[in-house]
């Protein structure tokens, strides 16, 4: 019988609750022709890349497994360079952002703008400037910042906050959770980790839409969406994440993770199949 496997390094309970969870090499022991691998390698700690193991992704491929978030949507997802290429060319809204680096000539940086890690999560690192003397006081922070020398930092029009987001999850090009985020008092980031509370949400069509149009621009499988919310009736894409996590709160006419299995193995394999052990 095929097998449905969640390629990782960390056993987290959104991996566990979507299947059993494998290491690229035990993937490449255990998994063949026939078989469905979801691939979940998340960002590094040290914010300066992505978890091994992509290459065994294509080498899946290559023995007839069938990879869903292949390696080069994980690469889309994760590095925010590539996130904002991958929107600008499929005119998906997206803030103007600019790659900024020690190994660059300065580009022009108009406040209000956001510097983040190219490669970040939790929010850490993740800094406004208002000012232009801001500005200057982060660039010299980010200096001093081991994943600065590695990889440079993204710098993004600030899209002005308001108090909120929302966090959409695309299986299989089916919108099967989201979550509102509000933002901690006193804090403008909504990361659940700086304190914001998660709140269920039924997002409305077009921020549907434009969650779908995110997902498809960098071929994703299973991505989580982050939507700020822009003029009225619109929204602007702020990150997509290749690896997301996510809980029973983020469900919508379904559980969660029994919508996200449903609709990663439609087509792929039988109803009911059993995953990897």
């Amino acid at each position: 019988m095929s097998t449905f496997a969640v390629i990782a390094h960390r056993v987290t309970a959104t991996n566990t609750r979507l299947g059993s969870v494998v290491t690229p090499a035990q993937a490449l022991s255990r998994l063949g022709r026939g078989d469905l691998a979801l691939g979940r390698l998340d960002i590094l700690p040290s914010l300066d890349g992505v978890e091994p193991g992509l290459w065994a992704l294509d080498r899946l491929e290559a023995l007839g497994v069938t990879v869903l978030n292949r390696r080069r949507t994980l690469v889309a997802a994760h590095d925010k360079l590539a996130t904002a290429h991958a929107l600008f060319a499929a005119r998906v809204p997206h803030p103007r952002t600019v790659h900024v680096a020690p190994w660059l000539a300065r580009p022009e940086l108009e406040p209000p703008i956001v510097f983040k890690p190219r490669f970040g999560s939790w929010g850490e690192d993740v800094i406004r400037c208002d000012t232009e003397e801001e500005i200057e006081r982060t660039l010299t922070y980010l200096r001093s910042r081991p994943w600065f020398e590695a990889t440079g930092a993204v710098a993004q029009k600030l899209v002005a906050p308001r108090g909120y987001d929302l966090r959409v999850v695309v299986a299989g090009g089916i919108v099967i959770g989201a979550v509102r985020r509000v933002a901690a008092p006193g804090e403008w980031r909504t990361n659940v980790a700086l304190g914001a509370r998660r709140e269920p949400v039924d997002p409305p069509a077009d921020a549907r839409g434009v969650a779908l149009a995110a997902a498809a621009a960098i071929s994703g499988d299973l991505v989580g969406v982050d939507l700020l919310p822009a003029d009225v009736g619109t929204w602007v894409v702020l990150e997509v994440n290749g690896a997301v996590d996510f809980t029973a709160a983020y469900s919508l006419e379904n559980d969660v993770f029994s919508a996200a299995r449903t609709a990663l193995c439609a087509g792929r394999l039988p109803v009911g199949v059993e995953p990897a052990a």
